[in-house]
């Protein structure tokens, strides 16, 4: 049997997870501090991450700020907010990213699949024809075409615009 080499997921296994939640974000600290946990944008009620371990290159974490696990428990401003970055996401993805398709997904606890299963958060993935293929049914390998830090750099700053392009 032929071998095909993962080394990012090791790193996955064998990293030490993070105290607390991941998605409880505190206080905005320094531009090295934010890069270093992959946020791209904070708003009032929301952030958006990369995710470190990825499906798809680009694949982003959308969450209300404040620590909430259901969906039934979101304020109607957190519930906006978090929709409108979902689709301020999918808009940047689009200009930057060029995906053909996305996946957007919700899992709420344990049993639908959620990784963080007291942090309410969404999946936004982007897709490709074909970037789906025998490395992952075969292998449990995904081919990343891009770094973290590279997708992390050249999404960063288009994140940042001002808030009012979210509302529009």
């Amino acid at each position: 049997m032929d071998r095909i080499w993962a080394p990012w997921r090791m790193e996955f296994i064998l990293n030490d997870k993070p105290e607390g939640c991941i998605f409880c974000l505190g206080d905005k600290k320094d531009p090295e501090t934010e890069k270093s946990r992959l946020i791209l944008r904070r708003d009032n009620n929301t952030s958006i991450i990369m995710n470190r371990y990825p499906y798809s290159c680009g694949h982003l974490l959308v969450s209300p700020l404040r620590h909430v696990a259901d969906i039934g428990d979101l304020l109607p401003d957190e519930m906006l907010e978090l929709f409108q970055n979902v689709r301020l996401s999918c808009r940047i993805m689009k200009e930057m990213l060029f995906p053909q398709g996305f996946n957007i997904g919700i899992n709420i606890g344990k049993a639908a699949g959620a990784g963080v299963d007291d942090h309410l958060h969404i999946h936004v993935v982007p897709r490709w024809v074909g970037d789906t293929n025998f490395m992952t049914l075969v292998a449990d390998v995904r081919v990343m075409p891009e770094s973290l830090d590279a997708a992390y750099e050249k999404l960063r700053d288009r994140f940042q615009d001002d808030f009012s392009e979210n509302l529009s």
